[in-house]
């Protein structure tokens, strides 16, 4: 999968036709990927390149960082996902402040024709680009015409009673509903990282930990979770905790720490995925660590028949 950066690189003569998804896609969850789907038919249909416009940082960390959502994915996080579901090529506009201030207009004219020569562009419904998000559907359909290319929408999608979004499975994630989370997304919710040193407390308790040092904004609230670790592209069924370790003292760093169950090679140095399949229970503070040992073993069972019913 070829990756371009606006402005840096030119657009390269090996993208004939370029059929176009255009949006942020944070989580890349089920509606994002019926856009994903429509637009490799239709590079199929026309001979033409799968490619989706995404823009790095994402939009309202410019605009209004105060207020700017935690997101779903990092950059690479998105790259990967977005090769693993078959796109030829992701454009990636560097947003700025002076690219917020561009009209509609100018937006098409310089990204969509002059950079990319897009052939068909697909949006999701409620798509709003250009200076105070004043560019709409109608006017990308508008402009379109115009410049010679096709613009087609994607209605939102619902999932059982629910509108899939990024807003809505950042909340579910947020409060720890990581299945109902999973479930919008098509996938489980996961973080990345590398692996690095702890205090080694887990080892002691006879439950060695992974210690993910992640880049990710959103993290599921304290607690335990029956979890996948992906490492070296292999996924191992584990348990992760989040958290403060409260039975060591008040003044513990928060962590990410994951039990691969079965395994007990060295992880050190190693990077590692982290998805979150369900939440087991709240963090909490044991009287000793024969209590606190006592629960790991009960929270590795209560996983290991979870995963058993899931077939791992």
């Amino acid at each position: 999968m070829d990756v371009l950066r606006y402005p840096d690189d030119a657009r390269p003569a090996r993208w004939p036709h370029p059929v176009l998804a255009l949006g942020n896609f944070d989580g890349l969850h089920r509606g994002h990927m019926k856009i994903i789907e429509r637009i490799r038919r239709g590079a199929s249909e026309r001979a033409g390149t799968s490619v989706v416009l995404t823009f790095d940082p994402h939009p309202p960390r410019v605009l209004r960082p105060d207020k700017a959502p935690p997101l779903l994915m990092t950059l690479d996080q998105k790259l990967a996902a977005l090769e693993r579901a078959g796109v030829q090529g992701v454009a990636v506009v560097q947003f700025t402040e002076e690219l917020s201030q561009w009209e509609p207009e100018t937006f098409v004219r310089r990204i969509l024709v002059e950079w990319l020569r897009v052939s068909e562009v697909w949006v999701g419904a409620d798509f709003l680009f250009g200076r105070n998000r004043s560019g709409n559907f109608t006017l990308l359909r508008t402009l379109g015409q115009q410049h010679g290319f096709r613009a087609e929408k994607i209605d939102p999608i619902r999932y059982k009673d629910f509108i899939v979004s990024s807003t809505r499975i950042r909340r579910l994630v947020s409060e720890g509903r990581v299945e109902e989370a999973g479930a919008l997304l098509g996938r489980h919710y996961a973080i990345s990282g590398e692996v690095v040193a702890g205090a080694k407390r887990g080892r002691e308790l006879g439950f060695p930990t992974a210690n993910l040092a992640t880049a990710n904004d959103l993290i599921p609230p304290h607690g335990v979770y029956a979890t996948f670790i992906t490492l070296d592209g292999v996924v191992h069924p584990s348990v992760t905790n989040i958290g403060v370790r409260p039975t060591f003292g008040s003044d513990q760093r928060p962590g990410v720490e994951t039990h691969v169950l079965g395994y007990a090679g060295d992880l050190y140095g190693r990077r590692a995925d982290v998805a979150f399949v369900q939440r087991l229970r709240d963090e909490r503070r044991f009287p000793d660590v024969d209590a606190l040992r006592e629960q790991i073993a009960a929270d590795v069972r209560r996983a290991e028949r979870l995963f058993d019913r899931l077939s791992v």
